[in-house]
């Protein structure tokens, strides 16, 4: 019979850690993208990207804090504005080794503030550069 207690409590006990250490887990571990294998990095990306909310300022070190640096970054300067576009790789398009835009998200900001997620932050960024139509 006390064997039979012993196994009750034990058992007891681990179904209730098992949550305390979920939700610990699930709101105190920090996901570290460049430790991730390509698939769930693009995911974590692809889900963090989507949640992003244009209507509140969003700022650069923000985003770079849970992404990490982009794969691909072009930037122009226009009087005293900064323009960077960022792509954050969301989707694989050809296993090739070489991460394209394609392959990517786009993020607009203008002194480091998001202004545009996606293609229309490609389209915005074509359009405000200096000496095109």
């Amino acid at each position: 019979m006390k064997k039979h207690i012993k196994i009750v409590l034990l058992t007891s006990a681990l179904l209730a850690i098992y949550p305390l250490a979920t939700w610990l887990a699930l709101n105190f571990y920090q996901d570290d993208p460049a430790d991730m294998v390509w698939t769930d990095r693009e995911a974590f990306n692809r889900k963090f990207i989507s949640n992003l909310d244009l209507t509140t300022v969003v700022q650069q070190d923000q985003v770079q804090h849970k992404l990490g640096g982009p794969d691909i970054t072009e930037a122009y300067q226009s009087d005293a504005d900064l323009y960077q576009l960022v792509f954050y790789r969301t989707q694989r398009d050809i296993s090739d080794g070489i991460t394209t835009k394609v392959e990517c998200t786009a993020l607009l900001y203008r002194n480091r503030q998001l202004i545009a997620v996606g293609d229309a932050a490609q389209q915005q960024f074509l359009q405000m550069q200096p000496g095109r139509p």
